[in-house]
């Protein structure tokens, strides 16, 4: 049951690949604010007024900060305008794992936040942690690090259920995305902007079908200088409004900050200085957050939605369709509906140009309304589909950003309580896109697909074959073959609507597995023998990429990589570690009967199909061993100030061999394998832990553990 509620009050809400505010799409423009000594909080109110103004003046419309929020800072930032998302300052860098009461702590400071101040108008939204170091998430385990997480953010969204929550993740994990988290943020340290703007373009693929949050960018004046700082912030922030980031945050408004519970001389990441006086950076940061965006001109772009007996889903996608932005003409193809569609366009949305055909399929209507087109691009979609209000202008930005040839986005499904649309929506089959790099698609789906009319005549359009599937994967597979690119905008979406039960989701993959055979027919050398499709690239089918117990991790040699990505075998559902396991096993179970079923379909009549169905079952057993090699974990706590480098440099002049960049330990001496993390926190000693797997007797190595500290 939720402590706090609201009613009418403005509160943040993600909408899509966005955030939205009341009823218009808001951007958030953010700079970090602290931390601050804790002896400063008596003299915050008067400096926090000062800054909260100058802040707003600048544009920003909300503040991050590393602490949950006083009712003073609320109440200073809610007089300027300001949203808060706060952080909460508890022990993530340490060992939780084995030393729970830190996560307690931290569920404990969150539930007395939000009791007391959950329900405040300027509480926006809640970072549950901010860079878990990566040594310590290989040590405890990314799951039990992403279960930590996904605990606390569901702790907060049923106590404070209209607070966003999240998690500040950074390169070095970047794969750790905890899966119910409401939007994906990033803390992103680039100096050169050539490798920054490629790092975008990835991050809207991790982050899936949430909005993407730079959640810290910055750089050091006192290395740099000043005159540096601007130009790169310069830069950068373009670059982030070109990729349409749903949120910028600025690392930090001033020079003046704590970390450890100590002050920070040596670096100087503030747009002002200590004494709150203007750098450079401030009127970079001005003139971007104050800048208007203008829309780019665009070709005439003709929207193309085909129906069959869509009555009840036909109004909603029109609708949406007469929000758009841009220059758009509009063509509904009625495939011969029983029903009262036709009727119901014709009446009701005089507007639109409605070409009735008698019943010729799916590939044949859309093949119909590119006919009649006028435009200089087609964008189809489905009339189970709402568009978002700039998916015309997110298209055509990226063909004149790439010169390419067809252009898609990913169709999220609406949020739903109903149980069996909860199970579709993660349930496999779906429409998915398939990448070939972070900006070139080998296949986008159908309900989510423009191309250049120029290029539809070059390849022929649609084959009126598929009448109901398939004509996607055939259409962008003829456009592969004749040499032409397909983009990806990762923020052009269209809400797109599941089925609505089981029955019909099963029903909707007979479908495709019948749609798959004729693809064998036409494109044999896209399969293997007796199995689906073979994809060169990789699918994405919305949910936020997380690393799972059997996935590979690109650690570096010995964990030193600062761009750490995972790599999973299977696609991933969007299920999160709290969904009730009952719900995981039943999601399973419908997706493994709808792959059986597509496959039933694809294969059926053909030789391959017969003789399986002739051979009798044959269960191989799986041999189990209880066997394990010896496994002991200790930690050392010194005084020095050391970090993992140290010990494993040591241990290299001691004859170990450092590990591959895959695995998930350190170093191997014979069959000794060694595995090193250090914390973080503001004890004054530094803690170590070590883990040592084929070894009975540590006490050598803990001799020579400490004869490092002193050298």
């Amino acid at each position: 049951m939720a402590l706090v509620t609201t009613s009418q009050q403005r509160r943040w809400q993600v909408d899509g690949k966005f955030f939205r505010l009341e009823d218009h799409r808001v951007v958030m423009q953010s700079v970090t604010y602290g931390p601050f000594a804790e002896n400063e909080n008596n003299l915050w109110p008067r400096e926090m007024i000062e800054d909260f103004t100058a802040m707003r003046a600048c544009g920003c419309n909300s503040i991050r900060i590393y602490r949950l929020p006083t009712r003073v800072l609320l109440d200073a930032a809610h007089a300027a305008g300001l949203a808060v998302w706060a952080g909460i300052a508890w022990a993530y860098g340490v060992n939780f794992r084995d030393e729970p009461r830190h996560l307690t702590a931290a569920r404990v400071q969150l539930a007395e936040a939000l009791r007391d101040l959950g329900s405040h108008p300027a509480w926006a939204g809640v970072y549950v942690a901010n860079e878990v170091p990566s040594d310590m998430v290989r040590w405890m385990g990314v799951e039990v690090v992403r279960s930590a997480l996904e605990s606390l953010i569901s702790l907060g969204k049923n106590l404070a259920p209209h607070l966003l929550f999240a998690y500040a993740t950074y390169p070095s994990t970047e794969y750790l995305q905890p899966a119910n988290a409401d939007f994906c943020a990033f803390n992103v340290y680039l100096e050169n902007e050539k490798n920054f703007d490629a790092y975008l373009a990835r991050l809207h693929h991790i982050a899936g079908d949430r909005p993407l949050v730079i959640a810290e960018f910055g750089m050091d004046s006192h290395r740099n200088g000043v005159a540096c700082q601007g130009q790169t912030l310069d830069w950068a922030l373009r670059s982030m409004r070109e990729h349409h980031c749903a949120g910028i945050t600025i690392f930090s408004w001033t020079d003046r900050w704590w970390n450890h519970g100590k002050e920070v001389l040596d670096w100087e990441f503030g747009v002002t200085d200590r004494e709150r006086n203007v750098k450079p950076a401030l009127s970079v940061l001005r003139h971007h957050f104050l800048l208007e965006k203008v829309l780019p001109p665009s070709p005439l772009v003709s929207v193309i939605v085909c129906t069959r007996n869509g009555s009840t889903r036909i109004v909603a996608c029109i609708e949406s369709l007469l929000r758009l932005r841009g220059k758009v003409e509009l063509i509904i193809v009625n495939d011969g509906s029983t029903d009262d569609t036709a009727l119901l366009v014709h009446t009701m949305f005089p507007q639109v140009r409605l070409l009735n055909l008698t019943p010729s399929g799916l590939s044949a209507a859309r093949n119909a309304g590119a006919a009649v087109a006028a435009g200089e691009i087609l964008a189809y979609t489905d009339d189970d589909c709402v568009v978002d209000e700039n998916w015309v202008i997110h298209l055509s930005e990226k063909f004149h950003q790439g010169s390419y040839d067809a252009v898609g986005g990913p169709n999220i499904p609406p949020a739903t309580n109903a149980l069996q649309k909860i199970i579709v929506i993660h349930a496999g089959g779906s429409a998915a896109h398939v990448m070939l790099d972070d900006h070139c698609a080998e296949h986008i789906p159908g309900c989510n697909l423009a191309v250049t009319a120029q290029a539809f005549q070059k390849i022929g359009g649609f084959d009126p074959q598929f009448r109901t599937a398939g004509d996607d994967v055939d259409f962008c597979w003829r456009l592969l073959d004749a040499g032409l690119r397909i983009g990806f905008a990762p923020t052009a979406f269209v809400w797109h609507c599941r089925r609505q039960n089981i029955i019909a989701y099963i029903r909707q993959q007979r479908g495709y597995g019948k749609a798959e055979s004729l693809l064998i027919t036409k494109h044999p050398h896209r399969f293997q023998r007796g199995q689906g499709a073979s994809w060169q690239g990789c699918f994405y089918t919305g949910g936020p990429m997380r690393a799972v117990s059997d996935s590979i991790v690109y650690y570096g040699v010995m964990a030193t990589a600062s761009y750490q990505m995972g790599q999973s075998s299977m696609i991933q559902d969007r299920l999160h570690a709290h969904t009730p396991s009952w719900l995981h096993h039943l999601t399973r179970a419908v997706s493994y009967a709808a792959a059986y079923v597509r496959k039933f379909e694809r294969m059926r009549g053909s030789k391959t199909l017969q003789k399986l169905l002739a051979c009798p079952v044959r269960m191989k057993q799986k041999k189990f061993t209880t066997e394990q090699e010896p496994l002991i974990e200790f930690s050392h706590s010194s005084s020095f100030i050391r970090d993992r480098q140290h010990y494993l440099q040591t241990l290299l002049h001691q004859g170990w061999s450092a590990a591959s960049s895959t695995d998930r330990f350190d170093l191997t001496k014979k069959n000794i394998t060694l595995t090193i993390a250090t914390e973080q926190s503001s004890n004054h000693l530094t803690r170590h832990w070590f883990r040592i797997t084929g070894l009975a007797d540590t006490s050598e190595l803990r001799r020579w553990i400490e004869l490092a500290d002193i050298e």
